[in-house]
């Protein structure tokens, strides 16, 4: 798969039968990078994670939902992009596949009840480097119910996209 320049659903296949189901979520003849480091997250419903980024590593992400549906959200944050501070927005349920390249702010919220998540990432995680746009920025218009939304007091603090050009300027 050549690089892609904003976040892209992966069709993959599907197989089923009397059993259940069998889905094809990676090859890694089709992926110009490698997965080197994979996570599994569990979150509850209005659970909102994100909008994560490291500043050096910068990590591509498939993002598998294995059970529930969230609502993903990418924020463009590289300088040069057509699409700079652009929010990309996806419902992801069951069996959803997400390739968000490098240069992007990650986030989603829990729908489900239970949620699982599977990322396969391109760069291990190096807790120095992370960084976080907020969701509370007047810049970012999201329609979500921030009073109901479960959020870590990390993700509180994260930078306004204002101050993450005049602090980091890009990725």
């Amino acid at each position: 798969m050549k690089s892609i320049l904003i976040p892209k659903i992966i069709k993959s296949k599907l197989h089923k039968d009397k059993r259940g189901s069998l889905k094809e979520i990676f090859k890694s003849k089709d992926y110009k990078k490698k997965f080197k480091f994979f996570l599994l997250v569990s979150s509850k419903k209005n659970v909102f994670r994100g909008f994560h980024f490291q500043k050096r590593k910068q990590q591509e992400k498939l993002v598998v939902v294995v059970k529930g549906k969230i609502i993903d959200y990418c924020i463009d944050l590289r300088k040069k992009s057509k699409t700079f501070g652009k929010i990309f927005k996806y419902s992801l349920k069951e069996k959803s596949v997400l390739l968000v390249p490098k240069g992007f702010a990650h986030g989603y919220t829990g729908i489900s009840k239970e949620n699982i998540i599977v990322y396969f990432l391109s760069e291990y995680r190096y807790s120095k480097f992370e960084k976080g746009i907020s969701l509370f920025d007047k810049a970012i218009k999201i329609n979500l119910n921030k009073n109901k939304l479960i959020i870590s007091e990390k993700d509180k603090r994260n930078y306004t996209i204002s101050e993450f050009e005049k602090k980091i300027g890009s990725l």
